[in-house]
């Protein structure tokens, strides 16, 4: 668990450093190939998912002018997988009642994308309406969850971008 924090705030640091430079450089088409290459993970493996993650958040950064929000549910498999649910609910939800501000990005991603679409929606029923405004929440998952994710996180005013991860 430590792990996977470590990770997405590597990943997040490395995305902040990016957004600091403040360049207006195009894309050499050489990065945008190697970013779209990264394909997504077919085990539960923690680590085979950060660079996938880390790959979406890059791709989605027009906008955000902060570090992204990262949260990583593990999979269902995983030793106390309720104890880590339960965990990352509590934490998601204090980001939210702390309040999240414009140019931000929350990023969900994990291999049991029903629970985490659950999650979200636990996560989202009692945010503040358009409280969230140029906010932007990725959730990475099925298309199944795509809907219901979407109408748990609008009422907040967050831009919703859906990347499917099949």
């Amino acid at each position: 668990m430590k792990n996977t924090y470590r990770l997405l705030l590597a990943a997040s640091l490395a995305t902040l450093a990016l957004t600091a430079c403040n360049k207006k450089e195009e894309a050499k088409p050489e990065e945008a190939a190697v970013a779209a290459a990264v394909a997504v993970p077919t085990s539960e493996d923690k680590a085979a998912w950060q660079p996938y993650l880390a790959s979406v958040a890059k791709a989605n950064m027009d906008g955000v002018v902060n570090a992204p929000y990262a949260y990583f549910l593990p999979g269902e498999s995983s030793e106390d997988f309720q104890g880590e649910y339960d965990r990352l609910l509590e934490r998601v939800q204090l980001d939210l009642s702390r309040g999240i501000i414009e140019g931000n990005m929350l990023l969900f991603g994990s291999p049991a994308r029903t629970r985490l679409a659950d999650l979200v929606e636990a996560s989202f029923k009692d945010a503040k309406p358009n409280t969230m405004k140029n906010v932007k929440v990725i959730f990475v998952g099925d298309a199944a969850d795509k809907d219901r994710v979407q109408a748990a996180v609008a009422p907040s005013g967050v831009t919703y971008v859906f990347v499917e991860s099949k």
